[in-house]
């Protein structure tokens, strides 16, 4: 049986564990031995992707806010859609975690941040939407916890309620578009949103592509 190899740790802000793990060519980021996300299951993050930016293939020089690098398959995917006429800003709030995508998993998807419409901000995507309202983005994906009742990081529940949204849709071109990531179904966050002006829609996500179930749902607004 193949084991385990424990490649790197460290703390979040919050003092929990944060480890990056390999096994058999595949890797998962667990938070205090729970696994947070794998090179396994990526569907739902490449959905985060498809739906936030739907409507920019055909828009010139389009800005994209990606809040959360994990392992990057969103922010490859929103590569695969800009192409080479925009940006792509990443959010990421723990230093090692863009560290470990550039020196350890460089393979999967690390060599991402080396291009040249890739811009990496070490720091909380809070802060950078909150600055954001004179060059507001097209398309504005958040992956940062579980969702808006669920989180790792106290700090998140500040995009979930009103003046965060509000914040988010300062941060957003007049027809841009926010996509959220939740572990599951928030019927009270589509009314969340609906109150603070977006025209909201979910999209229900499979954890990988063979899944028999749906998993995790994507909120659009």
């Amino acid at each position: 049986m193949i084991p385990f190899r424990n490649l790197a740790e460290t703390r979040t802000p919050d003092g929990s564990r944060l480890t990056l793990h390999e096994h058999d060519g595949d890797y998962f980021i667990k938070l205090n031995g729970r696994q947070l996300m794998s090179s396994t299951s990526t569907t739902s993050e490449i959905l985060l992707a498809d739906e936030a930016c739907a409507d920019l293939a055909r828009r010139p020089n389009p800005r994209v806010l990606i809040g959360g690098l994990g392992l990057g398959f969103s922010l490859k995917r929103v590569l695969e859609i800009i192409g080479h006429r925009g940006v792509a800003q990443v959010a990421e709030l723990i230093p090692e975690v863009v560290t470990w995508n550039r020196e350890l998993l460089a393979a999967v998807n690390g060599r991402l941040l080396e291009k040249k419409n890739v811009e990496v901000l070490t720091g909380d995507v809070f802060a950078i939407i909150k600055r954001s309202s004179s060059a507001p983005f097209d398309a504005i994906l958040l992956d940062v916890d579980n969702g808006p009742t669920s989180f790792v990081q106290a700090g998140n529940k500040r995009l979930y309620n009103r003046r965060g949204l509000q914040l988010i849709r300062n941060a957003l071109t007049p027809h841009g578009r926010v996509a959220f990531w939740s572990a599951d179904a928030e019927p009270a966050f589509r009314i969340t949103l609906a109150r603070a002006g977006f025209n909201v829609w979910e999209v229900p996500a499979k954890a990988h592509e063979r899944a028999k179930r749906f998993a995790h749902m994507i909120y659009v607004g």
